[in-house]
C-alpha cells in the first residue's frame, strides 16, 4: 500500500481542529492548517508558552513572528491551556513529547492526551497521533485508552490514524508542506479521513498499509542517520589516530553516484529523534522478541561518547600549548544540537560544556539562536562573539555551525579552534575534529 497521493481524496477544509502540544512539532503545524482554512485550536499545559504565542512572539524558528502574527490576526489559531476549547472537535493531532525515563519509553504525555480528548470525543471525529513511538502504541496503548475513558471505538464510532513528523527545523527547502507526509489508519476509512485532511496541509501524503508500519517507517529513518553517524563518528576517531584526513576521504567518497551517501563527524547527536527514539526500537525489540538491536546499541554508544572525545582533544591541544585545562578560558561556539535553530534539546554541546566545567575550565558559551539553557543558564557565561572575547580565550571549539557566525573573525583572531563541524580552513591555529 505504499503508493504515493497528492490528492486522491478531496481535500476537505474549514473544519474544527486541535492540536495537543505547541513545540518544534505542534506549532507549525497549528499555524499550517489555519492557514489551510481550517479552525485551529493550539493546546498545550505550558502556561508560559502560550502567553508568548498570544502575543505573537514565536519560539520556534520555522514560524517566524511575522506568521504566527497573520494567524493570530486572522482568527484562524487561537492558542489556549484552557482543555475546554477542545471540544467539538473535527480532527484532533497530538503531537506531545515521548522522552525516555530511565531507558524505558515514557507514554505519560500520550495517555495524558488521550483522555484529554476522550472528555469531547465524538462519533466521526479523527484523531490522529504524531509522536514518536514504537510499533502498536497507535492502537495498543492511545486508541485503547480513548476508548476505555470515552466508550467509542475506533475504526467503529470514530477514525483514529498515525503520522509520524518529518520536522526538520531550520529546513529551508524540505518544510512541513514540502516534505512527504506518512499516513496510516486503523481501517480504510480511518486512512481516507487522515488523507483528507493532510492533503490540505501538505503537498504529498504517502498512505501506508497500517499504523504499525507508520510508527516503524519513523523509527527506521531514525535509526539510520543514527547508525550512519555513529560510523563517521568512529571513522573520525580512527582516521585522527591513524593520521588520515577523514573529511577528505568522505568528500572523495561522495563523488561516487551509487551506493554512497554522505553523513559527516560531530561532538555527538542531540534533539528528540536520534538520542531518544532508536531506543524506542531497541526496547521494543528487546521486550516482544527478547533480543538487544545490535546496530542501535552501538550507535549509542559511539555517538553518546562523542562529547568525551570533543574534551580529550581539546586538552591534548592545549597541552601543547602548554596550558592545563583546569583555568583556562574556554570559548564554546553553539549549544543547539542543530545548526541555524534555538533547539538545545538534549545537545552534545551541553555535555561538552559540562565536562570542561569539571576539569576546572572557565567556560563561555556564544548562541544568539538559544535563549535558554535551563539548569545551564547559571553555569554558563553567554558572550557576544567579540575579536576581544576571541582574543581571551585559550581556545575555542566549534560546536554548533550557524550560518550567522563570522567565521573570519575567528579564523583570524582565536589562539586556537578545534573546530567539530569544519566550518574553517586547517591552519596552525585551526583543528578539525
Amino acid at each position: 500500500m505504499s503508493q504515493t497521493t497528492n490528492g486522491g481524496s478531496t481535500p476537505r477544509r474549514g473544519r474544527r481542529v486541535v492540536v495537543i502540544g505547541q513545540g518544534y512539532v505542534g506549532l507549525p503545524l497549528a499555524v499550517r492548517a489555519a492557514e489551510a482554512g481550517h479552525t485551529v485550536v493550539g493546546y498545550d499545559i505550558d502556561t508560559a508558552r502560550i502567553a508568548r504565542l498570544r502575543s505573537g512572539d514565536s519560539y520556534v524558528e520555522d514560524v517566524d513572528h511575522d506568521r504566527l502574527g497573520k494567524a493570530l490576526e486572522s482568527g484562524a489559531y487561537h492558542p489556549t491551556t484552557d482543555a475546554a476549547a477542545l471540544a467539538e472537535f473535527d480532527v484532533a493531532v497530538v503531537t506531545v513529547p515521548t522522552p525516555l525515563l530511565d531507558d524505558v519509553p515514557d507514554l505519560t504525555f500520550i495517555e495524558d492526551a488521550a483522555r484529554e480528548l476522550a472528555r469531547y470525543l465524538r462519533p466521526g471525529a479523527l484523531v490522529v497521533l504524531e509522536s514518536t513511538t514504537y510499533p502498536g502504541t497507535t492502537e495498543d496503548v492511545f486508541g485503547a485508552l480513548l476508548h476505555k475513558e470515552s466508550g467509542l471505538a475506533p475504526g467503529t464510532d470514530f477514525h483514529l490514524g498515525y503520522s509520524p513528523e518529518r520536522i526538520d527545523p531550520g529546513n529551508r527547502t524540505w518544510t512541513l508542506e514540502t516534505t512527504p507526509k506518512i499516513i496510516s489508519g486503523v481501517d480504510a476509512a480511518s486512512l481516507r479521513r487522515v488523507a483528507e485532511f493532510y492533503d490540505t496541509v501538505v503537498e504529498r501524503t504517502v498512505p501506508v498499509r497500517d499504523p504499525r508500519t507508520a510508527e516503524l517507517t519513523k523509527l527506521l529513518e531514525n535509526t539510520y542517520r543514527h547508525v550512519n553517524i555513529a560510523l563517521v563518528n568512529e571513522m573520525a576517531v580512527i582516521a585522527h589516530e591513524l593520521g588520515v584526513d577523514a573529511w577528505e576521504a568522505i568528500d572523495a567518497a561522495s563523488s561516487k553516484p551509487f551506493g554512497f551517501m554522505p553523513f559527516t563527524p560531530g561532538p555527538g547527536v542531540g534533539g528528540h529523534c536520534l538520542p531518544v527514539d532508536p531506543r524506542y526500537l531497541s526496547w521494543r525489540v528487546e521486550r516482544e522478541l527478547g533480543r538487544r538491536f545490535r546496530f542501535i546499541d552501538l550507535a549509542n554508544d559511539v555517538n553518546s561518547q562523542m562529547p568525551q572525545y570533543v574534551v580529550q582533544r581539546l586538552v591534548q591541544a592545549l597541552n601543547r600549548l602548554r596550558r592545563p585545562a583546569n583555568g583556562s578560558r574556554i570559548l564554546l561556539l553553539g549549544l543547539a544540537y542543530k545548526r541555524n535553530t534555538g533547539d538545545a534539546r538534549e545537545s552534545p554541546a551541553l555535555r561538552v560544556a559540562e565536562l570542561l566545567l569539571r576539569t576546572g575550565a572557565q567556560v563561555s558559551a556564544v548562541d544568539p539562536h538559544v535563549r535558554d539553557t535551563g539548569p545551564w543558564e547559571s553555569r554558563l557565561r553567554r558572550v557576544e562573539l567579540t575579536e576581544e572575547e576571541l582574543s581571551a580565550a585559550d581556545a575555542v571549539v566549534l560546536l554548533t555551525d550557524h550560518d550567522d557566525f563570522d567565521y573570519d573573525i575567528v579564523q583570524r583572531t582565536a589562539r586556537h579552534v578545534l573546530d567539530c563541524r569544519r566550518r574553517l580552513t586547517p591552519a596552525e591555529n585551526v583543528e578539525i575534529l
